[in-house]
């Protein structure tokens, strides 16, 4: 027919013919910045936009500064555990436990629609003895946490957290992105992005997920450890519980893996056509999304197989840990990720929240995480790993000093409490055996030393080697990072 067209004029007319408003910025310069003109134009924009990280390099120019971590496991408790019962030790409870809580203490705070409407706001003493452990003298719940109690040397306990959320939702999400409503990139993206990967077999930023003993806890969604406005090879990729912790990476049945190599790479062929056409990065996430999920099928199962480990390992983590999808098992799989060169791993484990029966379920969530947690420790000490990753344990928020329902000598509740909670961080450069911040008698505001979630990522970043006022983004026609305006490193719990 006289209508039809060769296939590269088909082609070339394509590229004559790309519509203007799909365009990106970075498609428009590459194609028109040309000569000294160009270099000059390039010299006055954002780096970042102009030298994105290519097959999982990092951007120029990072690390900005010798690190001192390499990489970082998150224990992120979901649901808020409780200081009073675990760190923050306030023996003047005791005198005052079943009276109201005094007006001055409250300091105007907002309440969630749990306790709003409560007539009374008795105080509740924990049951719980805390004591001094260690050589340290932190103070701790040897009996909640006997584990950790014996690696207690290594920790950094930071008593002095506060946050601007409220309820669970908008918490979580503003710990993983530094913004409470959803879109922005998490900190495990922010990292792949910086800093890129030290294996091209593995993904950069892996999220695991678990739930404590009779629980269900609240929801986890997929953007937790997403990608937000940055190129989405950088979100976080979920290794679920049970045979394939990878879904749908295994071959179909019948295709070999000869038959997926040539399928890819007719994949790959037409993917760059459009990708020269348009210039849409996302056209370049997806090539490399595809390869590295091929070169995954070989090192995924081969880092999900614990039975190689021996039995020492299942000593200290616990016999959970031969059970996928555990807490036990997911924190072994954070050392096999770490030693292998994942840059950030991040567990979510469910089950915190505690408006009832606080006793009963600090008990069970304690059972499931404290014996896998110092294991964790003990385990990348040994192996000389310890010093340069940084473990993270913390939740969104605290709990309130007041009971939330009925108090009984031996349970109550306690609501949602943002202006002071407890979190600690172990090796990668922080202080070991120290303790960071104050809180009152009543372990409701902050004395000295506040340290905001900004500040947190501030931080985690400059022991990494990032200064976070550098790693920027441009989006929307403004320059976005992890501690958005805010944040500043604290520098006293840095060793």
């Amino acid at each position: 027919m006289k209508n039809q067209m060769h296939s590269s004029e088909c082609h070339n007319y394509a590229k004559l013919s790309c519509n203007p408003l799909t365009m990106t910025r970075r498609y428009f310069l590459g194609k028109a910045a040309k000569g000294l003109g160009g270099v000059a134009l390039a010299s006055l924009l954002n780096e970042n936009l102009l030298a994105q990280p290519s097959k999982g390099n990092g951007l120029p120019g990072f690390p900005n500064f010798a690190p001192k971590a390499k990489r970082v496991i998150y224990l992120f408790q979901s649901g808020g555990p409780s200081q009073m019962e675990l760190f923050d030790h306030k023996p003047y409870l005791n005198k005052v436990h079943g009276l109201e809580t005094p007006d001055s203490v409250f300091n105007g705070q907002r309440l969630t629609g749990m306790t709003a409407g409560q007539s009374s706001f008795p105080i509740a003493r924990s049951i719980y003895d805390l004591k001094q452990v260690g050589e340290s003298g932190l103070w701790m719940n040897p009996e909640l946490m006997p584990n950790l109690s014996k690696v207690v040397d290594e920790l950094c306990v930071v008593k002095s957290m506060h946050t601007e959320a409220i309820n669970h939702d908008p918490a979580i999400t503003f710990f993983q992105t530094g913004f409470q409503i959803a879109g922005r990139p998490s900190i495990g993206a922010w990292l792949s992005y910086g800093l890129g990967s030290e294996n091209e077999n593995l993904p950069t930023f892996v999220a695991m997920t678990s739930v404590g003993t009779g629980r269900e806890g609240q929801p986890l969604y997929d953007r937790l450890w997403g990608s937000g406005f940055l190129p989405s090879r950088h979100q976080g990729v979920k290794f679920s519980g049970g045979k394939d912790p990878v879904l749908y990476l295994n071959n179909p049945d019948g295709m070999s893996s000869e038959v997926r190599r040539k399928t890819l790479d007719y994949i790959a062929a037409m993917n760059q056509m459009k990708f020269d056409d348009y210039g849409d990065p996302e056209i370049e996430t997806r090539i490399s999304q595809y390869e590295m999920a091929f070169r995954m099928q070989t090192s995924v199962p081969e880092l999900a197989d614990v039975s190689t480990e021996p039995d020492s390992t299942f000593e200290l983590y616990g016999e959970d840990a031969k059970q996928p999808g555990s807490y036990a098992n997911n924190c072994l799989l954070a050392r096999r990720l770490a030693e292998r060169g994942v840059r950030f791993v991040q567990l979510f484990h469910r089950g915190w929240d505690a408006h009832g029966l606080l006793p009963h379920v600090m008990t069970k969530q304690c059972g499931d995480t404290d014996q896998a947690t110092a294991g964790l420790i003990q385990d990348l000490k040994q192996r000389g790993m310890l010093e340069d990753t940084l473990i993270v344990w913390g939740g969104e928020f605290g709990r309130t000093v007041y009971c939330q329902g009925e108090l009984t000598p031996k349970q109550y509740g306690r609501d949602h409490h943002p202006r002071c909670f407890s979190m600690f961080m172990a090796g990668g450069g922080v202080k070991p055996g120290f303790s960071f911040g104050e809180t009152d008698d009543f372990s409701y505001n902050i004395v000295s030393d506040p340290v905001s979630v900004h500040d947190l990522h501030a931080t985690l970043l400059h022991l990494l080697g990032v200064d976070h006022k550098k790693l920027t983004y441009k989006f929307q026609g403004r320059h976005y990072r992890l501690t958005d305006v805010h944040g500043h490193v604290v520098k006293p719990i840095i060793a």
